[in-house]
């Protein structure tokens, strides 16, 4: 009899460590299921406006990844602390004619030439602010293709420089080139968009001069080029219907990448 004891318990050993097994393989098991979640959760946050101001200009984004979707990626801003020390002795000087007060920062989305979507910037006018946001939305969703748009600032306000790197932009507080004059983008009121493609041509003394200069393969209008602006596509009516005028229609000068809007 005794020595049949430990010869039964020897089963109930057994199903003791079976059952602590099953038992750690589900505890395991949940707390897998809870991480996963958990991981899954985060992966699908959305970008509030916090998080979309931090990204720089250029940074790719889905837009259904971000709070409010599309129109979210559309707004402007007063001129902060950070923008104004960003262009403060670069596109912007102290003046008497215009101040920060009267610019707005404005944040956009614009398909890029590989065919993603990006984060745009500008610096415009209070009074056409809201003119630009619609206008870039336009281009956006028409997938209309746009090298580059950062503050001129990223190139110390250099035209040229900004020009040749075939940049978007808007205001920048200098004069028409060659002259004394103020410029519209002084102003806020004037965009150049992709400039390198679309150059200025203006006749001096019978000869062409291209601006920026290696846009001169580009000023023969009638090549074939998926980035020309040329009337009646889509970048030029979302312009004019809205007020601007396009300098490609100027007959002094020919100033394809330019648009500009006279207000009050």
């Amino acid at each position: 009899m005794l020595s049949e004891t430990p010869f039964k318990l020897k089963p109930i050993r057994g199903w003791t460590s079976y059952i602590f097994i099953i038992l750690f393989l589900a505890l395991f098991l949940i707390l897998g299921i809870k991480t996963y979640a958990k991981s899954g959760t985060d992966a699908s946050v959305l970008l509030n406006r916090k998080s979309l101001d931090a990204l720089t200009a250029g940074t790719v984004i889905t837009p259904s990844k971000v709070e409010g979707g599309l129109n979210a990626c559309f707004y402007g801003t007063k001129i902060n602390t950070v923008i104004k020390k960003r262009i403060t002795g670069k596109s912007y000087k102290e003046n008497d004619k215009i101040t920060l007060s009267d610019l707005r920062y404005i944040r956009v989305l614009y398909y890029g030439f590989d065919k993603k979507t990006h984060i745009g910037e500008l610096i415009v006018n209070k009074k056409i602010a809201k003119d630009v946001s619609s206008i870039f939305k336009d281009l956006y969703k028409a997938k209309y293709p746009i090298g580059k748009m950062v503050l001129i600032d990223e190139y110390n306000a250099d035209d040229e420089a900004s020009m040749k790197d075939n940049n978007t932009s808007a205001f920048n507080y200098r004069t028409i080139a060659g002259s004394d004059t103020l410029s519209k983008h002084a102003m806020g009121l004037a965009i150049d968009v992709n400039p390198l493609y679309n150059p200025c041509v203006e006749k001096i003394n019978g000869k062409a001069v291209v601006s920026p200069a290696e846009g001169k393969k580009y000023a023969n209008r009638s090549l074939q080029n998926a980035y020309y602006i040329r009337k009646k596509d889509v970048c030029y009516q979302s312009f004019i219907k809205r007020g601007f005028t396009w300098g490609g229609s100027w007959s002094s000068l020919k100033d394809y990448q330019h648009f500009q809007k006279s207000v009050k």
